[in-house]
């Protein structure tokens, strides 16, 4: 490698985080349909998920 070379440089390019942010999406809305089914059987029923 000669000193005289070109540094190889320019900006670093910001990867796409879209992927990221589907998937964050994708977890809270689970987690919330989790929570809301939890408090619906806990209300109406007494207990969560009983086994008859």
């Amino acid at each position: 490698m000669s000193p005289n070379r070109p540094i190889r440089g320019g900006k670093p390019v910001a990867s796409d985080n879209l992927y990221t942010v589907i998937l964050g999406i994708a977890f809270c809305v689970v987690l919330a349909t989790a929570a809301l089914v939890a408090y619906k059987c806990y209300f109406q029923y007494g207990t969560i998920f009983k086994i008859p």
